[in-house]
Parts: C-alpha cells; sequence; structure tokens
C-alpha cells in the first residue's frame, strides 16, 4: 500500500528520540517499508532521511502586530504546529491520488477534523488520555470518517465515549534492535525525564531497596531535573544522559531491572516494552495500561505512589526469569506483531 504517515512536526524522528511517540513512529515507518509498503513520512526538520520524510516546516505565518495584541493570541509554538498541519491536510486533500491511506500518528486535531476532506481512508492511533481539541475534532462532522486504533485496551477505555470501537494495537519495539542482556545489580529507569513520570520515585525506591540507580533520557522539564532529579545524584544515584537506542539498550540490558513510576495514567509505556526485550523485568507502578502489559512472569506491579511498597518490590523482580520476561514482549509487544495488526487494520479499512 502507499501509506501517508503523519507524525510529530515539532520533534524530530530521529535518534535520540525525544520520547515514545517518535520511537514508535520510527519503529512502524520502518517495519512497513520492509514488509513492502510505499511509506512517506510527514514529520518534522531534522528527521531520519533514511525514513523518506517529507519535513512539515515550522515556519511561522505571518501575523501582524494588531492581530498578535488579540487577547486570543496563542503561543507561537502551538501557531507553529497548527499552521504546519493545516497546510499538510490542504495538500493531502488537493492531491488524492498520491496515497492509498493515510495515518495520523501524531498528536495533532487537524487530521481528525479535517479527514472528511481527504477521499482515501483516515486511521488515527490514539497516544494519550482524551484531549479536548481531538474531542472536539470528531465531533465536527456529524459521523467522524476516522478510523481509530489505540495503543492500549487502557486507552481504547478512556476515549469509548467518543470513540466506541478503538481497534487495540499494542505498541510494539524490533526485538532485533533491543537484544537480551546479561542483567547487572544496579536497576534503570528511562524516559523522558518530566514530573508525570515520576523519576523522582524512581530514585527514592531506589534508595529504600538499597540498590544503585541508572538515569537515562532526555530533559523534557529543566525545572522539574533540576529540582527533584539533580540534588540527589551521587555514587548510587546516576544520570546517563540521553542515549541512542544501542547505547541505550545497553544500559537497560546490563541492569537488575527497570523501574517505571508514572505519575499519570501512562496510556502504554514504551519503555516496559524496552526492558522486557532486553530481558529486564519490571518494577513499578500499577497505573494505566502497565497492569495490561505486565503480568507476574514479567514483573511486579504496586498501587500508584507507594515507593515503600515498590522498594519491597525490588527483590522479587529480579529473581524472576530473563527469559521469560524476554518472551513475553517477542509475544505481546514485538514489532512484527504490531506491523501485522495495522496491515490487518489497513485492508479492513481500505477494503
Amino acid at each position: 500500500m502507499r501509506i501517508a504517515l503523519i507524525a510529530s512536526a515539532r520533534h524530530p524522528i530521529a535518534e535520540p528520540f525525544a520520547g515514545g511517540l517518535e520511537a514508535h513512529t520510527w519503529t512502524l515507518s520502518t517495519a512497513l517499508r520492509a514488509r513492502g509498503h510505499e511509506v512517506t513520512v510527514f514529520a518534522g526538520p531534522g528527521s531520519d532521511p533514511g525514513l523518506g520524510v517529507i519535513e512539515m516546516p515550522l515556519r511561522a505565518a505571518r501575523i501582524s502586530e494588531s492581530a498578535c495584541r488579540d487577547t486570543s493570541m496563542v503561543a507561537a509554538p502551538w501557531l507553529e504546529e497548527h499552521h504546519a498541519y493545516l497546510q499538510l491536510m490542504l495538500e493531502l486533500a488537493h492531491e488524492p491520488s498520491q496515497f492509498d491511506l493515510v495515518h495520523n500518528n501524531s498528536l495533532n486535531y487537524l487530521p481528525v477534523a479535517m479527514a472528511a476532506a481527504l477521499s482515501v481512508p483516515v486511521v488515527t492511533t490514539l497516544h494519550t488520555p482524551p484531549t479536548p481539541w481531538i474531542e472536539s475534532a470528531i465531533q465536527v462532522a456529524p459521523r467522524c470518517p476516522v478510523h481509530f486504533s489505540a495503543v492500549s485496551a487502557h486507552t481504547a477505555d478512556a476515549w469509548r465515549h467518543i470513540v466506541p470501537s478503538a481497534t487495540v494495537v499494542h505498541n510494539g519495539v524490533d526485538t532485533r534492535r533491543w537484544t537480551p542482556g546479561p542483567g547487572g545489580e544496579d536497576l534503570v529507569w528511562s524516559g523522558r525525564i518530566v514530573p508525570e513520570k515520576g523519576a523522582h520515585l524512581a530514585i527514592e525506591a531506589a534508595e529504600l531497596s538499597g540498590r544503585g540507580l541508572r538515569i537515562a533520557g532526555p530533559m523534557g522539564d529543566t525545572d522539574y531535573f533540576e529540582a527533584f532529579v539533580r540534588p540527589r545524584l551521587g555514587r548510587t544515584i546516576t544520570y546517563e544522559g540521553h542515549l541512542h537506542q544501542p547505547d541505550l539498550c545497553e544500559l537497560v540490558g546490563s541492569s537488575a531491572a527497570a523501574v517505571v513510576t508514572p505519575c499519570w495514567d501512562e496510556p502504554y509505556g514504551l519503555v516496559v516494552a524496552e526492558a522486557l526485550a532486553c530481558s529486564t523485568p519490571v518494577c513499578g507502578f500499577a497505573r494505566g495500561a502497565l497492569p495490561e502489559v505486565v503480568t507476574r512472569e514479567c514483573g511486579r506491579l504496586v498501587p500508584p505512589g507507594d515507593t515503600a511498597a515498590l522498594a519491597k518490590a525490588v527483590e522479587p523482580t529480579i529473581a524472576l526469569s530473563r527469559a521469560d520476561a524476554r518472551r513475553h514482549a517477542e509475544t505481546f509487544c514485538s514489532m512484527d506483531a504490531m506491523t501485522r495488526s495495522y496491515e490487518q487494520l489497513y485492508r479492513s479499512v481500505a477494503a
């Protein structure tokens, strides 16, 4: 099939990835292309040229001084993204024969709101809890023409009041790139360093458990990092930086267990799949989709926010079979399983 894959206009689809959404988009586009599909990725500047990317330049519309003084004026980054997606959707509407299907893998509302202007099917993946902008976009037409998928049953349930039948397609990781590791003595925490991911709680649990903790990921919120993470770094708690995939794989695979500490309803938790693919069992909070992804064979979950319980669960987690963790990744959250599910969805909506 000829597939237009709409990605983030703000963050490049390139390593080291800004977050799980960008990593997921790279994996999906690479897998679809390997399976013979013609994939064009519409993404932000600086994206991996090997993906066949057409950049959505974040150039601001020329807004007059009087318009900028209007009380409804939004922040410049928001307006830049709005302009980029609006231009893209108009171009897709004007050239309908280029693609067989459009897959919106972004968080922007315009691909949903303007889907009726396209003559080809539009699939949108729900990556987050409900947002007002997308809920509004769904209600633009009496019957929304978009076919929705969700990254977990938890996320599908969260949207059910307005998207009654989203197809669940779990995020997957390339188990050929995320390879089994030998384990080690320290714990690992990876992901965007922002308050909702709770790195500070992972530090607290690690200290209570008596284990070291290695932290890796982009600083999505510098103020949070400086206030809650940096002051607690030392000999046993270290920040390893924002790593490219091979280095992150080595770090996770050489750790005793991965600690996952969401302070929000995690829609999926790609770091869980990455850890399991590295044969590293997971110890975390039972919040969002984590109970859907983590089984008793590959991890232990405790009540959200309970760092004392998390610390007590560390040793039982480390005692789990690393082979079982890897096996769960291969069967439940592999790139191949995800891609086959999307292909089935594409065929059904294009029929």
